[in-house]
């Protein structure tokens, strides 16, 4: 009949705890398991073999592969195991073998957005934030606390070291060890990491314009290459650039910091 909610889909070799929320069109595969406080969105496809473990939250329309460990405690030796959670937007892809954990008590949750991409091995660890649209190729290992911008897309085998934040439309290479924090707009690559220049490719095709285009990459000029120190250049970009929201981002990311900057 129009309008009639489809029920969840469970295999019958999955084990689902009877506290679990499943939405609409849900689907279980086999050997999935379920743990308490778990809500799965209307949509979401959960592949054999998968773990979501307990405290998670995961939105519509989601994909959860093969032998992914959602929802796993926090690898923290001061977690004492307080109720923590993690939260998955919508439209997020989950590949085989990723592991997500949930937050501490020092923020209380590890927040995923929407649209997001973690492909195979990836590991989220506790506390992270991660914004919407965000890809992680294989292998990238996030430690605690990191914080990653919308559409920043960070290459294969990248280690990601705890506190670290990496800023909005970001690219960073693959293999290469992020330890300071990256400012937004920009690609990374190297060892020791280095800003090698805007992310013009990025941000062309989602629409920036060719005056914010040309005043970033003044921008970047101004904080690797003129020998100043960051606060000089800083100073600089504020003086003598126009106005606008993408400098605004950028200045701003510079207020606070745990590990430095790369420049």
């Amino acid at each position: 009949m129009p309008g009639t909610a489809k029920p969840a889909e469970i295999h019958e070799s999955a084990v689902v705890s009877p506290d679990a929320v499943l939405g609409e069109g849900v689907i279980i595969e086999p050997y999935v398991a379920i743990g308490p406080n778990v809500t799965v969105g209307n949509g979401t496809w959960v592949g054999h073999h998968a773990v979501i473990q307990r405290n998670t939250r995961i939105g519509n329309d989601c994909r959860i592969y093969f032998s992914a460990v959602v929802g796993g405690d926090p690898q923290d030796l001061k977690y004492a195991g307080e109720e923590t959670w993690l939260e998955i937007g919508n439209s997020t892809v989950i590949r085989e073998f990723a592991s997500l954990h949930r937050g501490t008590a020092a923020s209380g949750k590890t927040t995923i957005g929407s649209d997001v991409l973690i492909m195979a091995y990836c590991h989220i660890a506790h506390d992270c934030v991660i914004g919407d649209r965000v890809i992680m190729a294989n292998g990238v290992q996030l430690g605690g606390h990191v914080t990653i911008g919308d559409w920043a897309i960070i290459g294969g085998l990248t280690p990601v070291h705890q506190f670290c934040k990496i800023g909005i439309h970001t690219m960073v290479g693959g293999g290469c060890r992020v330890s300071k924090d990256v400012a937004p707009y920009m690609t990374a690559a190297g060892e020791p990491l280095k800003l090698m220049g805007i992310n013009s490719i990025g941000l062309r095709r989602r629409g920036f314009s060719v005056s914010s285009l040309r005043d970033l990459k003044r921008a970047h000029k101004f904080l690797s290459r003129s020998g100043l120190n960051v606060t000089q250049a800083l100073e600089v970009i504020a003086k003598e650039l126009p106005a606008s929201p993408e400098l605004s981002t950028l200045l701003s990311f510079f207020d606070s910091s745990d590990r430095g900057f790369v420049r």
